[in-house]
């Protein structure tokens, strides 16, 4: 899973230079507040765009093949924003970026469903999830850093340099287990365990089955509004801290990747605490909806953001809310494997979960960009805005997303164990 946990830490690394840097690109290309919300969209509208077909060549080439080849063309691209001129050509280059790292999240849930047995999925969906939390912590510091000392243009250019390392790894080291040679049969018995009828890896849907199956629209939904509440910090957090807060540039790069760094520890935990409660005889419905609804629930509180005085205060809030929010990923990464009909399917079910993930991600930014614009630059409705949409989305998991239960087999294992 390091490969896997270093890829998305790539990804987020290049996805959230924009939104750190664009506070010194706002400088050279005088970037008004809603002209900002498009160019922190930008990026979203072809990574939503081609989830579902990532999920489609995944499913019918595997991670090893597509997974390098996404990584190279996003890596060019984020090298080629140091080229920008305008707000027009960033917004191409942030459309190209776009395009390669569709793949990144139906992969790693690919990666996940293929080598590990469905009790200890979101674990293993915790430790590659956590990229997207280290990816985001790292931006503040370096792409600050490198902005401050060499220009904005040269965190570009040293960022995208890290996918070609990244590649050579993959390519010598991922293999399925089937084909693997360090996996021993046992091995390859146990990551089968409990996948009961879900044998067959070619089995597949057909699109018209899967456009009628309810599940995929529940997990497209819940993920929508959980990425509207989390694009937040994607986004518009640094230009929160620094344009309305008062926060310092050497301010916020000590403390600006707080609320990601103690993410880190949470996304883990909650996969840790799923995974607990299903080797506990918990039902799998339970174990993986306890921690995302009470995850969305707290992370709610971004809500009392704005009605803070304290910039400390604001900062431990702003930190649960985040923790919060990823204790309930690596559960609601598991989904996919956990409602798909057949391992032939999985990596499409991903791709309309990430789907919906990303429509939030594309709307959240352009939305806040037009309250800031006819609200006086208030960030209440926002804040506010996001809390809802935290709340909206644990319902529709809790209420909403059927998982099927572990099969008997595995519940005789468990007593043996």
């Amino acid at each position: 899973m390091g490969f896997s946990a270093l890829g998305l830490t790539i990804a987020y690394l290049d996805r959230a230079a924009l939104s750190v840097a664009v506070p010194f690109m706002s400088e050279e290309f005088h970037i008004s507040p809603a002209v900002k919300g498009v160019l922190l969209s930008a990026f979203f509208w072809t990574y939503a765009l081609f989830q579902i077909p990532s999920g489609w060549l995944l499913d019918r080439f595997g991670p090893r093949v597509i997974y390098p080849i996404a990584v190279g063309w996003w890596s060019i691209w984020t090298a080629l924003t140091a080229a920008a001129h305008g707000v027009g050509s960033v917004i191409v280059f942030r459309l190209g970026l776009g395009v390669g790292e569709a793949p990144v999240q139906p992969a790693n849930v690919k990666v996940v469903s293929r080598w590990f047995p469905r009790r200890e999925r979101a674990f293993a969906s915790s430790l590659f999830d956590m990229g997207q939390q280290i990816g985001t912590a790292l931006s503040v510091p370096i792409v600050t850093a490198l902005a401050v000392w060499g220009g904005w243009r040269l965190a570009f250019l040293v960022i995208g340099a890290a996918g070609v390392l990244w590649i050579l790894g993959w390519l010598a080291v991922y293999r399925d287990p089937e084909v693997h040679p360090r996996v021993s049969p046992a091995e390859l018995a146990h990551i089968r365990s409990d996948q009961g009828e879900m044998v067959a890896a070619t089995d597949r849907v057909s699109w018209r089955d899967l456009l009628r199956d309810n599940q995929v629209w529940a997990l497209t939904v819940g993920y929508v509004f959980r990425s509207l509440a989390g694009a937040f910090f994607l986004t518009w957090y640094p230009s929160y801290l620094l344009e309305d807060r008062g926060f310092t540039e050497e301010q916020f790069g000590m403390v600006g990747a707080i609320p990601a760094l103690i993410s880190i520890g949470s996304t883990i935990l909650g996969g840790v605490v799923s995974d607990r409660m299903l080797r506990s005889g918990m039902s799998t419905n339970l174990a993986r909806k306890v921690p995302i609804v009470t995850g969305l629930g707290v992370s709610a509180c971004i809500g009392f953001a704005p009605f803070i005085e304290s910039n400390l205060v604001l900062m431990i809030v702003l930190t649960v809310s985040s923790a919060a929010h990823s204790f309930a990923g690596a559960a609601i990464l598991s989904l996919p494997a956990e409602v798909a009909p057949s391992p032939g399917s999985v990596g499409l079910f991903a791709g309309f979960q990430n789907f919906g993930s990303q429509l939030g991600n594309l709307t959240s930014p352009i939305v806040i960009g037009l309250f800031l614009t006819f609200g006086s630059g208030s960030y209440v409705g926002p804040l506010v805005g996001a809390a809802a949409c935290c709340l909206i989305s644990a319902s529709i998991y809790l209420f909403w997303v059927r998982i099927k239960p572990v099969t008997p087999a595995v519940e005789a294992e468990r007593t043996l164990e």
